[in-house]
């Protein structure tokens, strides 16, 4: 029997509420006890003294690239650089090529998963084929085949009979719709937020009306579908004001949010540094303060990365023509824990929304310290001060607007199903 003992540390679980020291007590890739004190085990000890022990950190949103392109990103990378930042879960995107609309891709991607990474991956399958918004997918037969929910994302479904098909059959699976909101009309070319940088910049704007639109649209065909939809990458405060809305009436709606949609603006962008191009694009200070605030009152349930890869000759061009998307599983901590420092959430609420939630919205084991669930746990240093350098990271691609930026906050140990896979100063230990 394989035994891990987590001690010393300060354990935060939001299902139990258990905020305090406490030990943990691992067999054969389970939790099997979390106590105030343990002794006379014997079991292999991982020392916590000075951390946090929290539920391995659960991603919604992120891109593997995988199957088409491996030079950006594959799972194995993914993988070690989800662990790196404390991710045991993660929950990757159907843009891929081909785009995983059929039972053939989920089953490769997790049959590499399996394989490559150390962390958990969960597939999420195209809602229509090839990503076009015109014909859905075999929904039944992607669920059976391992898809954890179904989407676009990248791309906005614009016809509106189309979405409701999808809304409505995804109810049959018992799947949440993951809804990229943005109308592709509106946006046009843009490449920032539409507004003074924009000007400013002399390049097009992308307005914040695009995505409040189609959140409307996607809210009123939730609530006559009765489907569950979850609103990705949340970036504007009339989006927070209406799923806020929604949700008070009765819809059945989830929601996240990035790390650099709740610290970063669009004045980010003011040095046309291309890997501050992101779609949605980083918008203006009220909008950020909005998401900040609706992830405070729980109208944003969800920090998501949005881990989108992309190689150095695909961002080292002009900014029109650069891909939109930023890296995320390494900084996420330490990016979000600032909400926590600054006093705008507890620690509880954090580890809620960064783990607890992400889990149950799509129905997923983890999240939770549980006796008999998963042996998925992080040990953080909120102080540990840090550089991150993405030449150093576990990633593929390098396009993150903070490399070489100081860092405090630091995940330490990141455990797999009872399996140490990742510890800071040594690197990925597995798979």
């Amino acid at each position: 029997m394989e035994r891990l003992w987590i001690r010393g540390g300060r354990v935060l679980d939001p299902a139990s509420g258990w905020e305090g020291p406490g030990e943990l007590l691992i067999e054969d890739g389970r939790i099997a006890a979390l106590e105030l004190s343990l002794s006379g085990v014997d079991a292999e000890i991982l020392e916590a003294d000075g951390l946090w022990v929290v539920p391995g950190l659960v991603d919604l949103h992120t891109h593997l690239r995988v199957p088409g392109q491996e030079y950006k990103e594959d799972i194995g990378s993914g993988g070690r650089s989800a662990a790196a930042g404390g991710f045991t879960s993660i929950v990757c995107m159907a843009n891929t090529n081909p785009v995983n609309d059929d039972p053939a891709v989920t089953d490769y991607i997790l049959d590499r998963a399996r394989t490559e990474s150390p962390v958990r991956v969960f597939p999420v399958a195209a809602a229509t084929q090839g990503q076009r918004g015109e014909v859905m997918t075999e929904m039944d037969a992607l669920a059976k085949a391992g898809a954890v929910a179904f989407s676009d994302d990248g791309q906005t479904i614009m016809d509106s009979g189309v979405m409701r098909r999808v809304l409505e059959y995804s109810t049959l699976v018992g799947k949440a719709v993951i809804t990229h909101a943005e109308d592709r009309t509106l946006v046009a070319g843009g490449v920032v937020n539409e507004g003074p940088v924009s000007t400013k910049l002399g390049l097009p704007g992308n307005p914040a009306i695009a995505e409040v639109i189609h959140v409307v649209r996607d809210l009123l065909l939730a609530e006559i579908t009765g489907a569950h939809l979850h609103v990705a990458h949340v970036s504007t405060a009339g989006a927070v004001e209406h799923i806020r809305a929604a949700r008070e009436r009765g819809v059945h709606v989830t929601a996240e949010v990035t790390p650099h949609h709740l610290s970063l603006t669009d004045d980010a962008a003011l040095g046309y540094d291309t890997n501050c191009k992101m779609a949605p694009p980083l918008r203006s200070e009220a909008d950020r303060v909005a998401c900040v605030e609706g992830l405070a009152d729980g109208t944003l349930d969800a920090i998501a990365t949005d881990h989108a890869p992309h190689a150095p000759h695909e961002k080292d061009v002009e900014f029109t023509g650069a891909p939109p998307g930023i890296l995320g599983f390494e900084t996420a901590v330490p990016i979000t824990l600032d909400l926590v420092r600054d006093g705008t959430l507890q620690p509880l609420d954090w580890v809620r929304a960064a783990s607890e939630r992400p889990a149950r919205i799509l129905g997923l084991d983890g999240g939770t310290l549980r006796v008999g669930g998963p042996a998925d746990v992080i040990a953080i240093d909120p102080e540990r001060q840090w550089t991150y350098d993405t030449t150093k990271g576990w990633s593929k691609s390098r396009n993150s607007p903070w490399d070489r930026a100081s860092m405090l906050g630091r995940v330490i140990h990141t455990v797999v199903g009872g399996t140490p896979v990742y510890e800071a100063g040594r690197g990925v230990l597995a798979p």
